[in-house]
């Protein structure tokens, strides 16, 4: 059976290095807890469905020369060759594009005499093929016709017929989402009421980046506006498969309508999404790379501890042998000499990594760290203290019995 005693014994000989390797401990496991927490949210953050079918859509960002008088004709005209392209499944013209850093954002509310009742939403403009072209589907209510369509743009946002909410939206406009129908105040350019005629099941804000981890970013209203601006975006769905060869037709059959245009961008959403979460990404693969390299370090640390005592305890390990202590239990000595430090090591870890969360909590959009965390971190660097002595204490075990012989 294992004693405790001798361990405690060795370890108070070497309470300087004992104490600096359960510190090291300690501000790894704080580390580690709240850095792959941080790392599990932005990733989180960057997988969050946008509601569209975005492996298929892409948008032309198009800016005309200009101020064409016949500029609605011009974008009807567009939209209509678009829809014709080889591979093009639908599209329509839009103010902004999902997956963008081009927000309109209105207010809206079911109470105007009520100004905390006023949510913040971001604003799309779509014809009646617009939910199509997105792949968004309604959860109740029903779509645009083409009736209901009317010109407009950014400055001009007239009384629309109907428009369309998203279900979160719906959610924070009423207990429960029931706005199907009810009459909804828009407070933008102008103050205008339109009915609520479908609910959307999921559109996020196109600027998703702005809204960090909160739910605001599916608040997101479509209204029955025909896009009618200098610059604007062609919001385009190919067939399943032919996304790269309609990216390339699509540009050239706008330019074969008219070239008093210029092409700023032709993106995909799939391109679009890991462009505007390019910071989340680098900063998760940063802090991930941050974690392995400190672990790396913790453990060499123990190596190099462990192995030294090894060193410094070659004749009291060669008497414990001649007394019949066997390889076996030798092992067990330093595995349990490692355990009792490292879990000292986790006690003041788990109190820094609390201490530094709530510090985040102060002072960055970080939520509070939970408990499985902190959990899984002990197990960790308990784990890793382990698998690091291993090598030293099976080195400890070979020392022969006749160590004990030898002059110290």
């Amino acid at each position: 059976m294992l004693q405790l005693h001798p361990i405690l014994s060795a370890m108070r000989r070497n309470k300087v290095a004992a104490a600096l390797i359960a510190l090291q401990m300690a501000v790894t496991l704080a580390i580690l807890c709240n850095a792959l927490f941080v790392v599990r949210q932005r990733l989180a953050l960057s997988n969050r469905p946008s509601g569209v079918d975005e492996a298929d859509i892409f948008a032309i960002e198009n800016q005309w020369v200009g101020q064409p008088r016949d500029l609605a004709a011009r974008i009807s005209a567009d939209v209509a060759a678009l829809r014709t392209v080889l591979g093009v499944v639908d599209a329509f013209a839009s103010n902004t594009q999902p997956l963008s850093d081009n927000d309109f954002n209105i207010g809206i509310t079911l109470h105007p005499d009520r100004p905390a009742s006023v949510q913040l939403a971001a604003a799309y403009f779509g014809d009646a093929q617009a939910l199509h072209t997105l792949g968004a589907r309604l959860s109740a209510g029903r779509n645009f016709t083409a009736t209901e369509i009317s010109d407009c743009n950014l400055a001009t946002v007239g009384p629309p017929s109907g428009i369309l909410v998203t279900r979160a939206l719906a959610e924070e406009l009423s207990p429960g989402g029931r706005v199907l129908g009810r009459v909804a105040t828009l407070l933008g350019g102008a103050r205008v009421s339109a009915p609520i005629i479908g609910i959307i099941r999921r559109l996020q804000a196109p600027a998703v980046d702005e809204y960090g981890s909160g739910a605001a970013v599916e608040n997101s209203i479509l209204l029955p506006c025909r896009e009618v601006n200098a610059s604007l975006f062609y919001i385009v769905r190919s067939a399943p498969g032919r996304l790269d060869a309609t990216m390339r037709a699509a540009p050239a059959a706008l330019l074969r309508l008219s070239r008093a245009r210029v092409i700023q961008q032709v993106q995909s959403l799939r391109e679009a999404r890991r462009q505007i979460y390019h910071g989340d990404s680098s900063l998760a693969h940063m802090l991930t790379e941050i974690c392995a390299v400190l672990a790396a370090v913790t453990a060499l640390g123990i190596v190099g501890l462990t192995s030294y005592w090894v060193e410094q305890r070659r004749h009291q390990i060669g008497i414990r042998r001649a007394l019949g202590a066997t390889r076996p239990g030798i092992v067990r000595h330093f595995q349990t000499e490692n355990f009792v430090i490292a879990a000292s090591g986790v006690v003041v870890g788990v109190a820094l990594a609390v201490a530094a969360n709530l510090w985040m909590i102060g002072h960055f959009a970080v939520a509070r760290l939970p408990p499985d965390y902190l959990i899984g971190g002990a197990i960790v660097i308990v784990g890793l203290g382990q698998v690091a002595t291993l090598l030293p204490a099976l080195r400890a075990a070979a020392v022969p019995p006749a160590e004990a012989t030898r002059a110290v």
